[in-house]
């Protein structure tokens, strides 16, 4: 069963004690898309889109994970573990990595292990345009965030109309009370920068490529 947030601010509050103090299972937040198609034939290249996202822990640490090499956090670097980030230690979310399209099925998606949630505080996720279509419409992309024990949380990216690529689409806040609350978010911006002035991040940026 799914819960669709149909509105921009539209909120899904998860009670953690209702699925006991500890999740058995990880929160799974997947991008997927269509990759090619009468599009692809056109032209010559597959329809390429990016998960990613931006957390913040509670020590105050924060970074980004997608598949661009476009920032890294105040005192961090930019090896492989920081653009990715890691299931098995801190921050315990990981970007599986970047699908470029071809014959993958499952698109993009970024776990986040159960044994690191009481020690994030907020991520936001996005997903921006790579390559291969100039509007979302195109890609008939969806997003879910899925929390064992509950229903999953949807944003139908397919349905949007903004001619800017970059897209914030949902925070997850970890509260103190034991909860998850996702929101959707839906706002479209000119670039990584510009959803970071807007979400207060305070990152540096320099072009990335693949």
């Amino acid at each position: 069963m799914a819960i669709i947030l149909e509105k921009s601010g539209d909120k899904h509050r998860i009670d953690l004690t209702k699925v006991g103090r500890t999740i058995i299972g990880e929160i799974k937040i997947n991008l997927d898309w269509s990759k090619g198609g009468l599009l692809k034939q056109m032209f010559g290249k597959p329809i390429d889109l990016d998960l990613g996202c931006f957390y913040e822990l509670r020590d105050g640490k924060k970074m980004l994970l997608d598949g661009l090499q476009f920032s890294h956090g105040r005192g961090g670097n930019r090896d492989q573990q920081t653009r990715q980030g890691c299931y098995t230690k801190t921050p315990f979310i990981w970007h599986k990595g970047d699908d470029r399209g071809g014959s993958s099925e499952s698109g993009e998606t970024i776990l986040v292990n159960p044994i690191g949630i009481p020690n994030i505080k907020r991520i936001i996720v996005y997903t921006f345009i790579f390559e291969g279509v100039a509007k979302w419409a195109d890609t008939n992309a969806i997003v879910k965030v899925s929390v064992p024990g509950c229903e999953d949380v949807v944003v139908q990216m397919g349905k949007q109309s903004s001619m800017k690529r970059f897209c914030a689409i949902a925070s997850i806040e970890v509260n103190t009370d034991n909860s998850i609350e996702v929101q959707k978010l839906v706002t479209f911006h000119d670039s990584h920068s510009d959803c970071d002035k807007q979400y207060g991040w305070g990152f540096n940026y320099s072009p990335g490529s693949k």
